[in-house]
């Protein structure tokens, strides 16, 4: 196959969906070889915090020198973006081959009655492959939901296993209460294998406590009480932070919230954990990396003139987290909102924190996602909390609407989901050039 055949190959496979269990994804491992077992990896799960987390680590870690892979998803701009080595997304070429090779399994396995694997299944297997014929010193997944069916979590051997804050999502797959999404997630630990957590609800950090003593593992939380943050603005964040294992002063990051300070110091105190067990990294490289770490979605500002602002807030604990920010940096400003949500969202959760905030509020229909909910029913479920709304036909409709409402002076911000702000960002990228021509 060449690359075009290989994405072909993904569409058509996409009609076995997604399926949690992880017979199928092991199956599918075992016949390649197991390349996970090659491999040295840092497993993420959590609600909230996932990505950063990860992209803290492997910027500070690529910054060292090591070869380092990365998966990751949903995806914002590419497709080749889940997968990366050194912050940088796996090669049409390799994709192909790697797709050629595993599509030749998947039918042989379909062949011999074994369910057919999902897509989710052959990219997460794809990843494996890629890293191990790369031969990344270390790996770092994040898992796609969940955790304990998470195809991911088809890795027996972990360096160790990382929890972002956990908070009620996607209660329909992982469960109807908070310790019910925790045990799900905790299944990734392993057995004497380390755990490192952010600080969590009380009921979270019980299950978490619960499920390593059953797996004979050490757990580590780390609390943020302990931060001294000295700068705090929409361009940067400072802080300083001490307790038994670490101790670093004037830590420099990029990404915006209270919530970014807990993201950091919880691939720090990875980043300590692993000194010792043949990850060493100078400090001087972790300050370089943690400062170098972007994030493209979270709180990132794309535009200026006027400002825009992308999140990917999705459900009630990232949207308390976004609704601090404005509260602190941008409730004063003439504040703008693009939002489009999934159907299966608890949307009116967050419109609740976040919509009393906004001077006006455009809702859409996000493009060609059949979870999409429609623009017209948002907009009738916002105006309960904010009667300045207006629902646009399409996102570019939406962004135009936008940028008359807040003028040069103002702000938008851009929520609700992170998989439109891809095409969100052509829509800029066309209207800048439509301004240019414009004369605007």
């Amino acid at each position: 196959m060449d690359y075009k055949q290989a994405r072909e190959y993904m569409d058509d496979i996409s009609g076995y969906g997604s399926v949690l269990g992880l017979s199928n994804i092991k199956e599918l491992l075992r016949r390649m070889g197991n390349p996970e077992r090659k491999l040295k990896i840092i497993h993420v799960a959590g609600s909230n915090g996932k990505g950063s987390v990860v992209s803290y680590l492997s910027t500070v870690y690529t910054t060292a020198g090591y070869q380092v892979g990365r998966y990751i998803s949903p995806t914002i701009c590419k497709y080749r973006e889940r997968i990366q080595i050194n912050n940088r997304y796996i090669t049409k070429e390799d994709f192909a081959k790697g797709i050629t090779c595993i599509s030749q399994v998947a039918e042989e396995m379909a062949d011999q009655g074994f369910a057919h694997p999902t897509p989710f299944e052959v990219e997460t297997a794809l990843c494996l492959w890629y890293f191990c014929e790369k031969n990344c010193d270390l790996v770092i997944l994040e898992c796609g939901l969940g955790g304990r069916e998470d195809a991911t979590n088809a890795i027996e051997e972990k360096l160790c296993t990382v929890f972002t804050s956990i908070s009620m999502d996607h209660m329909g797959i992982l469960g109807d209460s908070l310790e019910q999404i925790a045990e799900n997630k905790a299944g990734i630990m392993r057995k004497n294998t380390p755990a490192i957590s952010i600080e969590q609800a009380k009921e979270v950090e019980e299950v978490l406590e619960k499920c390593a003593k059953e797996n004979h593992c050490t757990l580590q939380f780390v609390s943020s009480n302990q931060a001294k943050v000295s700068v705090s603005n929409l361009e940067e964040q400072i802080f300083s932070f001490r307790d038994e294992t670490m101790n670093f002063e004037n830590v420099r990051i990029s990404l915006v919230g209270e919530h970014q300070i807990k993201n950091a110091l919880l691939a720090l105190k990875v980043i300590t954990h692993l000194q010792d067990k043949g990850f060493f990294v100078e400090q001087e490289k972790i300050f370089e990396g943690m400062e170098r770490t972007r994030w493209l979605g979270r709180l990132t500002k794309v535009h200026d003139s006027p400002r825009i602002i992308v999140d990917g807030a999705h459900n009630e604990d990232a949207a308390k987290q976004l609704a601090k920010v404005i509260d602190k940096h941008l409730k004063n400003c003439n504040l703008v909102y693009l939002l489009g949500i999934f159907k299966d969202k608890d949307y009116g959760k967050i419109l609740e924190h976040t919509a009393k905030y906004a001077a006006q509020i455009i809702t859409f229909t996000i493009p060609e996602n059949p979870r999409a909910m429609d623009g017209y029913e948002l907009a009738k479920v916002v105006r309960e909390y904010n009667d300045r709304v207006t629902n646009a036909d399409s996102l570019q409709e939406a962004l135009e609407m936008a940028v008359l409402l807040a003028g040069d002076e103002g702000t938008i911000l851009s929520f609700g989901s992170l998989s439109f702000i891809g095409r969100l960002m052509e829509e800029i990228e066309r209207y800048d050039k439509k301004t240019l021509i414009d004369g605007r």
